[in-house]
């Protein structure tokens, strides 16, 4: 049987506090249902600033701290000071992440390093350490980002490191669903197609929307909300038994 969700209850996003983000965008939508809010994000003014909106719009408790998830003892700190501010714990979405426009035959140690140490570490270490919580009380989700970038090598804005760590994210969540599932923990990942956000090099023209939408079978690109909708599912008491898997948000641009 499975544990009911507590009465109050928390989720977690990191790199929720671009001005347009689908990090953003996502605390809004799911503190709209009710959920308290805890951002983890590289700018504290920013994420502190986005946590006060939040409540504001939606009477919920919200903080936000400011941490490099790559940093593992930052990364945990952040937790820790959320969890103490917050109530429990029971969900934890990974939207912190770079991108990397660089040619394969031209990318550095240094970009490598960048790239891999946010998108796949940073994913590491907080989740690591929420999910030890998750694992104590016996409920919660999980939640990696990824891209179609990962799944079709690219194609996209950003190239191979980034196509790299946003393919490590699908199988870590999937070794995490195997592990933690028997102690009512799910861990799920959500694939992003092109969704219109600065991430891809600043503001999209409506040329540029349209070109990345021919891809798919749909007559648009996606939107910060489209991500938020998902993401409340997966992370909702009713997707219980959901794990290991990842959700296409992408207009239809990959299938399998």
């Amino acid at each position: 049987m499975a544990t009911p969700f507590p009465a109050p209850r928390t989720v977690i996003l990191t790199g929720a506090a671009s001005p347009r983000g689908i990090g953003r965008g996502t605390a809004f939508h799911l503190a709209e249902l009710g959920w308290n809010v805890g951002i983890i994000d590289i700018d504290a003014d920013a994420a502190a600033r986005t946590a006060a909106e939040v409540a504001d719009a939606h009477g919920v408790q919200a903080v936000g701290v400011g941490a490099n998830v790559a940093d593992r003892a930052a990364a945990v700190a952040a937790v820790d000071e959320l969890e103490a501010a917050l109530p429990q714990i029971v969900a934890l979405v990974n939207f912190a992440g770079v991108s990397s426009p660089v040619p394969y035959l031209e990318v550095t140690p240094e970009e490598w390093h960048r790239v891999e140490s946010i998108n796949i570490d940073g994913v590491h270490w907080v989740t690591q350490r929420v999910a030890r919580t998750l694992a104590e009380n016996g409920v919660g989700r999980l939640i990696g980002i990824s891209s179609v970038s990962a799944q079709r090598g690219g194609g996209t804005y950003s190239k191979t490191p980034y196509s790299a760590s946003k393919a490590a994210v699908i199988g870590l969540m999937r070794s995490i669903a195997r592990e933690l599932g028997p102690v009512g923990v799910t861990a799920n990942v959500i694939s992003p197609g092109p969704i219109d956000t600065d991430i891809m090099g600043g503001t999209l023209s409506e040329e540029r929307k349209s070109a990345m939408a021919a891809d798919g079978v749909l007559t648009r690109i996606g939107t910060p909300q489209d991500i938020a909708a998902a993401v409340a599912y997966l992370i909702s008491e009713d997707a219980g038994f959901v794990t290991g898997q990842t959700l296409n948000v992408d207009g239809g641009l990959y299938m399998h």
